[in-house]
């Protein structure tokens, strides 16, 4: 949040370099029976004019019924290869196709593949309501909690998001009077801390407390101290959801751009016992790109973690008000539940107002679909989520992150045992056929200066 945006922004000029590495990727492995194949290394770039991915693959070889042929693997925004629907090799969901039926004819047309479903969230979520986040309350309209309610319901925000925690520590502005006081008026209270991934088990009973402290729900604000740390996030997943059961919503605010990110442990977060919702942190005016293009390249990745989306977006640094009201818009064309804002305190009367103005659908907008494809010399989460769905085929392979020979072939055998094309890349095609297969349960453990996967029978 503010308190690393600086350090965000720093970041963001060396990813525009080409030379933000974070962190050391993690040394993933795999344990298990039958042992697994290994997977290979490379690296997962991101154009600076888009959100298409681009990797070392420079042919791409295509098994179709009726043979085999290749074609140039595209680069950022140009080529296809010939598939029954045919899809850019890298980054898009929809393209011009040549279809082969079970008799040989070959025809011809347009094809769509639809982002793959998010997996069902609790009903009449506080999440599902206009949300403003409130970071240091008596910075927030003096802290007079009467007026911030007053000023709330002006506004129509349903829910407030407010810091009851850092680290391992609670914060003293956080209590179960400012949680009834909010309640009393109407309104959703969320408690939301930030986390560092030092003490996990900890940090996790600092939002375990709020949580009795009466909120509503609990948003984890997780970033750069969470890179690598796939074991330290299980234990804070862990422990949360042993004590408020599987059901309590739980939200992960996090980097909204996962392949810049490709050591942050999103699957795991947003995995199997993690955080339902997903509110990436779209500030797209410090990111220092358009509404329209945050948008964009938040769901091209975040997509595949089917969670729902609720953007976060920005009011500070006086963003202009038609901004502002885009990015309601464009919201509405994505289908998301809500957009929650920070933050109030950073936020001028101007940009406070725009989240009030009505506002629709954008005529004739059409939100971009794509999701992101893999392939080999990828590395980062999204790969550890393919090769998770990949252990339970036939062909299982090392849950490494990297992107290999090895997860290649994996990969091509899972496509022709569902009967789609033969490349070896994960298009969005295949992310729909292979999300369907079902995760193992992987635990997650630190063995000298590795982090291993380890799978539980």
């Amino acid at each position: 949040m503010a308190e690393n945006r600086l350090r965000r922004r720093i970041c963001a000029l060396a990813l525009a370099l080409g030379a933000c590495i974070l962190g050391p990727l993690a040394a993933i492995a795999a344990a298990g029976s039958p042992p697994a194949r290994s997977g290979g290394a490379g690296l997962v770039t991101t154009s600076s004019r888009g959100h298409t991915i681009t990797t070392g693959t420079t042919r791409v070889s295509v098994t179709s019924p009726t043979g085999t042929g290749t074609a140039p693997a595209p680069g950022p925004g140009a080529g296809t290869t010939t598939s029954a629907c045919s899809e850019p090799a890298v980054g898009t969901v929809t393209g011009p196709i040549t279809s082969t039926t079970p008799s040989g004819s070959v025809g011809s047309g347009t094809c769509v593949v639809a982002p793959p479903p998010p997996i069902p969230a609790p009903k009449g979520s506080p999440f599902a309501r206009r949300g403003m986040w409130i970071w240091e309350l008596p910075a927030t309209d003096g802290g007079n909690l009467s007026a911030i309610i007053a000023q709330a319901r002006q506004l129509g925000i349903g829910t407030l998001f407010i810091k009851s925690g850092d680290g391992t520590g609670m914060w003293s502005q956080f209590t179960p009077a400012l949680v009834d006081q909010i309640h009393a008026a109407g309104l959703h209270v969320c408690a939301w801390q930030y986390v560092y991934g030092i003490s996990p088990v900890t940090e996790a009973d600092v939002g375990i407390q709020a949580v009795h402290d009466g909120a509503d729900c609990l948003v984890i604000d997780a970033e750069t101290e969470y890179q690598d740390r796939y074991v330290q996030a299980q234990q804070y997943m862990g422990t949360l959801r042993a004590h408020l059961g599987s059901g309590y919503p739980i939200g992960l605010a996090g980097f909204p751009y996962v392949d810049y990110h490709p050591t942050f442990p999103y699957s795991v977060f947003l995995g199997p016992n993690g955080a339902q919702f997903n509110l990436p942190q779209m500030y797209w005016q410090d990111i220092g790109t358009s509404v329209d293009a945050v948008y964009a390249h938040t769901f091209a990745f975040n997509e595949l973690y089917q969670r729902p989306i609720d953007p976060l977006g920005q009011l500070y640094n006086s963003p202009p008000i038609s901004a502002v009201r885009r990015f309601r818009s464009v919201s509405m064309a994505y289908r998301t539940n809500s957009v929650s804002w920070w933050d109030w305190q950073s936020a001028g009367r101007t940009q406070l107002s725009a989240i009030a103005i009505r506002t629709g659908p954008l005529p004739g907008f059409q939100p971009d679909t794509t999701v992101a494809s893999l392939a080999r010399g990828a590395v980062g989460d999204l790969v550890v989520l393919a090769q998770e769905h990949l252990w339970n085929t036939p062909e299982r392979v090392t849950i490494d992150g990297s992107y290999g020979a090895a997860t290649q072939a994996a990969v091509s055998a899972f496509q022709s045992q569902v009967g789609l094309p033969v490349s070896g890349i994960i298009t969005p095609q295949t992310w729909t056929a292979l999300l369907k297969v079902p995760l193992p349960h992987v635990l997650w453990r630190a063995r000298g200066h590795s982090v291993v996967a380890v799978i539980r029978p």
